[in-house]
């Protein structure tokens, strides 16, 4: 395995990290186990979970993958084992069975007290506010059209404030984003540095795949300029870039078989592209999975690469992508690839 620190902090973690997302719905408790017992095995030390998983989110599956979590470190005692990520619903017609305050102290204290309980432990190393208040471009939105009727008021010394105090606690280490765009991005950093007891947001997850590049548009040069980690999810695009619904396919039990509606990354072009992206691995004895994957991490505002699965053996094979170097030739060839059809799913 490939370890990495996350920026400004001691933490060590893996370049591959573990996603839970599907736990407690597509895969049961013990898969779940499985799948963690593996990863650590491997040398991954690195989960990323949310209070709203599993996915799609409903309230009979509310937290199901931090409980699946939770009873995993209670059976095997190895919370020092793992750099545990967790994140804090944002405020959304799709979350509000959760709660409707958002980001206020109270909210915030709730969510963090709750994953604690849940996952069996007095400490999250790394805690992100799973997506901005505001109504803002993310989640498959290309540009940002501003709303008149919007209700959100800048709160955002407030909620640093809040995070520095449940740091102070010892309840959360470090704390990160999620589905934020570059003017939130900057938004917390600068305030961070004006007040300098604030905590520090040291990391960004957000998606990004050969399908999916617009963390390099303005993002990437705020990773660089200010030393903030993309944790890069969906890299396989919901299991479009492992190429098994080319052709018209759509097998049993796969995403989109079962969850129709998350088409984000399955529009005519993103299927086209994928066939160049096939084609190109094939021609270099590469799995499409293991050279998508290959190109995430290497990236060099990258952080860490978060894949999830729901068998073991694509586990396996996207951990296995850890020791896949792409050729300067490849590169090439996904850079012709990108500039003919950049971008096809947002």
């Amino acid at each position: 395995m490939i370890y990495t620190k996350l920026p400004y902090t001691d933490i060590e973690v893996s370049k591959i990290c573990l996603g839970t997302m599907t736990w407690g719905n597509q895969n049961t408790e013990a898969e779940g186990h499985e799948q963690m017992d593996y990863a650590l095995d491997q040398g991954i030390n690195f989960f990323d979970t949310a209070e709203l998983y599993s996915i799609p989110a409903h309230p009979d599956r509310k937290s199901n993958t931090e409980k699946i979590i939770g009873t995993w470190f209670q059976k095997n005692k190895n919370r020092d084992k793992v750099i545990l990520a967790s994140k804090i619903a944002g405020r959304a017609e799709m979350t509000k069975f959760i709660r409707s305050n958002g980001f206020d102290k109270s909210a915030l204290i709730d969510a963090v007290n709750g994953s604690l309980e849940r996952l069996k432990t007095d400490y999250i190393d790394l805690y992100q506010l799973h997506w901005p208040e505001r109504n803002t471009n993310y989640f498959g939105k290309r540009g940002y059209k501003h709303d008149a009727s919007d209700f959100w008021e800048d709160n955002i010394h407030q909620v640093l404030e809040t995070l520095r105090d449940l740091v102070a606690e010892g309840k959360i280490r470090k704390v990160g984003l999620s589905n934020e765009t570059p003017w939130g991005t900057m938004r917390f950093l600068e305030e961070s540095k004006v007040h300098k007891t604030l905590p520090r947001m040291v990391t960004i997850q957000n998606s990004y795949s050969l399908l999916n590049r617009i963390f390099e548009i303005g993002l990437s040069e705020i990773a660089h300029r200010e030393n903030i980690g993309l944790l890069a999810y969906s890299p396989l695009a919901f299991g479009v870039l492992s190429g098994k619904y080319l052709g018209n396919k759509l097998p049993d039990n796969s995403r989109l078989k079962l969850f129709p509606q998350y088409n984000r990354y399955s529009n005519k072009k993103a299927l086209e592209a994928t066939q160049k992206y096939y084609e190109l691995a094939q021609a270099n004895s590469m799995s499409l999975a293991q050279m998508a994957l290959a190109f995430v991490s290497s990236r060099p505002f990258v952080a860490s690469n978060i894949i999830g699965a729901t068998s073991m053996a694509q586990l396996k094979e996207n951990i296995g992508s850890v020791h896949v170097n792409l050729s300067d030739e490849v590169l090439i060839e996904i850079e012709k690839i990108h500039n003919e059809i950049p971008n096809p799913a947002p």
